[in-house]
């Protein structure tokens, strides 16, 4: 699911979910992307303010190919960590 070219998608795990309730929202973002960039684009999708981004680049991951003793690596990705505005969200996770 890519959203736009600067953000990827959003990601959903507990962690995010708990820092949703904060007004915080986790992305995987391009490589490329910058703070002001991020920014930018929340506001032209969702209309949402960012008061503050946090961005991190994390390193791949070694995986053993299949019976085999080589190794491959995933590349390295992007994530973003935006503060929105007091009283703004976004509706990332529905409620069931």
């Amino acid at each position: 699911m890519r959203l736009t070219n600067i953000l990827l998608k959003p990601i959903v795990t507990e962690k995010s979910f708990d820092l949703s309730n904060k007004g915080v929202y986790v992305f995987k973002v391009n490589l490329k992307a910058t703070k002001d960039s991020v920014a930018e684009e929340l506001k032209k999708l969702y209309g949402v303010d960012a008061v503050e981004v946090r961005t991190i680049v994390l390193p791949g991951k070694k995986k053993r190919m299949a019976q085999s003793r080589l190794q491959t690596k995933s590349s390295k990705w992007k994530k973003a960590l935006v503060k929105l505005k007091e009283g703004q969200k976004i509706d990332l996770f529905p409620k069931e």
